[in-house]
């Protein structure tokens, strides 16, 4: 996905580890609380990388009901509970928006999260410190419940 519209302001936001609300199953540690962008004011966190190992896709591709984007459902592989959706085709209005460069999003009521660490455990970690998705690799316990 190609977005156009970065805000350099995300830089500044904490990092979140979300889990699946119904099994606590770790489904992302690299989790921003963001705005849908088709209406400006859900809530829900989004991610640049999930755990493939705890995230699947549904096979059937939708459009969004607040904009024409192409999106898939995203469920948790230990319960099956479906906890968001991926982007695979953003439409002109979203990709026109201010936005994150996140394709992949989880429903703010389905995902429990804590703020992630930094390495030495003594603050928050914020985007701008975050390895890239392929650097970063730290599966310890690392969140602030």
């Amino acid at each position: 996905m190609v977005l156009t519209n970065l805000n350099q302001n995300f830089g500044r936001k904490v990092v979140y580890v979300l889990d699946c609300k119904v099994c606590g199953e770790t489904l992302s540690r690299r989790g921003m609380l963001a705005v849908l962008v088709a209406d400006g004011k859900t809530e829900l966190f989004s991610t640049d990388k999930f755990d493939r190992n705890a995230v699947g896709l549904v096979p059937e591709v939708y459009t969004a009901n607040t904009c024409k984007c192409k999106v898939q459902s995203i469920a948790c592989l230990c319960c099956g509970q479906v906890v968001g959706y991926d982007v695979l085709l953003p439409c002109m209005k979203c990709l026109s928006s201010v936005n994150n460069g996140h394709h992949s999003m989880f429903h703010s009521s389905l995902v429990s999260y804590c703020y992630r660490l930094d390495e030495e455990a003594n603050n928050y970690l914020l985007w701008k410190d975050l390895k890239s998705p392929k650097e970063d690799g730290q599966m310890l316990i690392e969140c602030l419940r």
